[in-house]
């Protein structure tokens, strides 16, 4: 490597760190001024919490064996949600990019779907399912399932048409055209996909939790509002942030070894 070339990377290594330095100082911060404020009772305590309080309840859960079943049970109706809705998602979305007249059928029930609060369906999944996990994956699953087939299908015809060209001028039938030039090009799209999905399927495992869950980080928010016990909600809602960052940073370090590989 050139001297420039060694330059531009160390440049590179400083700014990211720079980044990462700036993050965590803006956290630790905003940690401070939160303490700050609730110390000297400039924000109410009692609505707003604090800090330690946050801290003094998680050693409450742990101390109560609630913690960790809790985050368990969340990250699990959020992957299970996740792997059926991609799956049931590219399903979908080839079936759409395979027959033209399918897709012409399902796009507006899509739209609708897509466009549907999701959480005004939960009352009846209720009823349908009943009052368990089951219900709270399959209105994770309207979310994500919906997203991913609208997402990956737009990757599928998007695809440039002059290759497509290409290979049927070389008499390949529609499923090598599909494994050997769609899939590869729109895996980037999937991946990124992937992204939006982690996140949709956490929203909506959520979301299912605050109306029928006795286990599982929304339920402890539900009940914390129940009771108006808001340092459990506050910490609930913090852990549920550091779930989501763990489960996006778990879909990054997919893409990082596949766009290595």
């Amino acid at each position: 490597m050139t001297n420039e070339h060694i330059k531009y990377l160390k440049k590179i290594k400083r700014n990211n760190l720079l980044i990462k330095l700036t993050q965590i100082s803006i956290l630790i911060i905003f940690i401070i001024i939160w303490q700050l404020l609730s110390d000297y009772k400039i924000i109410n305590p009692f609505i707003f919490s604090s800090p330690k309080k946050v801290v003094e309840c998680l050693i409450n859960l742990h101390n109560a064996n609630n913690l960790y079943n809790h985050i368990f049970i969340t990250v699990y109706e959020t992957f299970v949600s996740f792997l059926l809705g991609t799956l049931i998602g590219i399903f979908i979305a080839f079936l759409m990019w395979w027959n033209k007249f399918f897709a012409k059928v399902i796009d507006p029930y899509l739209t609708v779907l897509n466009s549907l609060p999701k959480v005004a369906l939960g009352p009846i999944l209720i009823i349908w399912v009943g009052a368990s996990m089951k219900s709270i994956v399959i209105m994770a699953l309207l979310i994500s399932t919906i997203i991913t087939i609208i997402n990956v299908y737009s990757g599928f015809i998007n695809v440039d048409p002059i290759k497509i060209k290409l290979m049927n001028s070389f008499n390949a039938k529609k499923l090598q055209i599909f494994m050997n030039l769609i899939l590869p090009a729109t895996l980037p799209n999937i991946i990124s996909c992937f992204k939006v999905n982690i996140s949709m399927s956490l929203i909506g495992v959520i979301m299912g939790e605050f109306l029928v869950s006795k286990e599982g980080i929304g339920y402890l928010i539900m009940y914390g509002s129940q009771v108006f016990n808001l340092d459990l909600v506050i910490t609930g809602t913090i852990i549920l942030c550091l779930v989501a960052i763990l489960m996006y940073n778990i879909v990054l370090l997919f893409e990082k070894k596949f766009i290595k590989n």
